[in-house]
């Protein structure tokens, strides 16, 4: 298959009115037409933790959510992505519990990563964790198991408790790769078009790296899992948060990658008033990637725009974003953080309420995305124009909670009669439908204080104009009759 270049919505599967069929509801009743390009259901699987990036299985709906039935219903109208956490699965897992009651018995035992694979006699090596980039203190876990009371330690690079509930698999193991052809074929029988590839950075484990995207041996595992999804007709889309240049090397290579710079680079110039270094990057980067403002987790920063940003300048965005109410993911490792000790791994919050609660400034963020190259991707928040949920952070304690609101049927139709709301819909349809957008793009030149960016093919062109000292996105386009239209978003 081939993607649609059109704009897709991202959502949980139970945070537009409650469930899977209430979210079909919502595309069907609510926004006819409108995300032509696909919908991303962030992970529908029963989970034990991490709002589902935790899964037991990915044969299974979580029953609070619905079935297979409703996501093929979904399917029969929107491609629909789901993610494959193809480094982990959960500690409740029925793989996990068999190791943990039958040891190096369990027929399961293959899938994890006991610590004698990593190092001889299994013990540690703190020079080696040194050089890892953690994402929690170590990057193994002690489970009790119930063979002859023994504790066994494992890989986990994921995880706030201890022992954590996202439990590394072992991409070397046959077993492993029998597993996860399972689950694709799973999502080929109901309807799943593209897979998300989540956290596959950290597949590979290997002493004396950073065990997070290590060559050569990613791209082999890559090379295999591509074979995977082609043989069912599938795409494929990598995550990995990571320095710009090994997103470069999956677009060489012919993957759809993640614009993660964007979503940084927008926000500064709507906020600093300054377009230069944003068109700039339009200028260079690749085209086939999934664009993004907002997400279940945050604005990314390090390590995505290591070597783009100024950390000082960048202390300075995250200080007004702190101002209007986000939250800060921070770096774990000392050694990867900036030798100013500048720490921010993502920024949490609601892209509205960043940029003010400015419906101008809002909706020239999402024409900027939207004329840029790429698959647009709209987080289910950010469509409803939504704020910062801080009273759900102080619910949970968890801080990416921020931006996760759950809409009740009552509160997406009110959400839907806002001005913003409505502007952003427009938005969308065009992008959707306006031929220029499959044609050729020009970042034209402009002052500091302005943006214009093209479109043309054949018989449709369109140019984006904004002034920053305003805000008011104006689209200029050439309709069917061929005269001239001037559209303020």
């Amino acid at each position: 298959m081939s993607v649609k270049n059109q704009v897709q919505l991202i959502t949980y599967p139970d945070s537009l009115g409650g469930n899977l069929r209430k979210l079909h509801e919502v595309l069907e009743q609510h926004l006819p037409e409108v995300f032509k390009g696909g919908i991303h259901i962030l992970p529908p699987f029963p989970s034990s933790g991490d709002r589902g990036f935790a899964p037991l299985t990915y044969l299974e709906i979580e029953p609070e959510f619905g079935s297979w039935e409703d996501i093929r219903a979904i399917g029969e109208h929107y491609d629909v992505l789901v993610d494959l956490m193809v480094n982990h699965i959960s500690a409740q897992s029925e793989y996990f519990q068999d190791f943990l009651k039958h040891g190096r018995d369990s027929h399961y035992a293959d899938l994890f990563i006991t610590l004698d694979k990593i190092w001889e006699n299994g013990e540690p090596v703190a020079e080696d964790i040194d050089r890892i980039f953690l994402r929690r203190p170590v990057p193994y876990s002690a489970y009790a198991t119930s063979a002859q009371g023994l504790e066994e330690r494992v890989w986990t690079t994921f995880g706030k408790t201890d022992p954590s509930e996202q439990v590394d698999l072992d991409l070397k193991s046959e077993l492993t790769k029998e597993l996860l052809t399972r689950f694709f074929e799973n999502f080929k029988n109901n309807n799943i078009k593209i897979v998300r590839l989540d956290a596959v950075g950290y597949v590979i484990k290997k002493l004396g790296t950073s065990c997070f995207f290590v060559e050569p041996e990613i791209w082999t595992f890559m090379d295999w899992i591509a074979e995977l999804a082609e043989r069912l007709d599938m795409e494929l889309l990598p995550e990995v948060h990571a320095h710009h240049s090994i997103q470069y090397k999956l677009a060489e290579r012919g993957y759809w990658i993640y614009d993660f710079i964007l979503p940084y680079r927008i926000l500064e110039t709507l906020l600093g008033g300054r377009s230069s270094q944003l068109l700039d990057y339009l200028r260079e980067r690749p085209s086939k990637q999934f664009t993004m403002l907002d997400c279940h987790d945050g604005v990314p920063v390090k390590p995505d725009m290591d070597g783009l940003i100024d950390t000082q300048e960048a202390r300075k965005l995250v200080d007004t974003c702190l101002e209007r109410g986000a939250n800060l993911s921070l770096i774990v490792s000392d050694e990867h953080k900036a030798e100013d000790g500048f720490d921010v791994h993502q920024i949490r919050g609601s892209y509205y309420s960043l940029l003010g609660c400015d419906d101008n400034a809002y909706l020239a963020a999402r024409a900027i995305q939207f004329f840029t190259p790429g698959i647009p991707q709209v987080y289910y928040v950010g469509l409803l124009a939504g704020k910062h949920d801080n009273e759900r952070v102080q619910q949970t304690g968890e801080g990416r909670e921020i931006n996760r609101h759950n809409y009740s049927m009552g509160e997406i139709e009110s959400a839907l009669g806002q001005q913003s709301v409505q502007r952003l819909i427009r938005l969308i349809r065009f992008r959707n439908d306006y031929a220029a957008f499959q044609g050729a793009f020009s970042v034209e030149s402009a002052e500091d204080h302005e943006i214009r960016l093209s479109w043309s093919a054949p018989e449709a062109q369109c140019e984006l104009y904004i002034n920053l000292s305003t805000m008011v996105p104006v689209i200029t386009y050439i309709d069917e009759s061929g005269a001239k239209v001037t559209y303020h978003v």
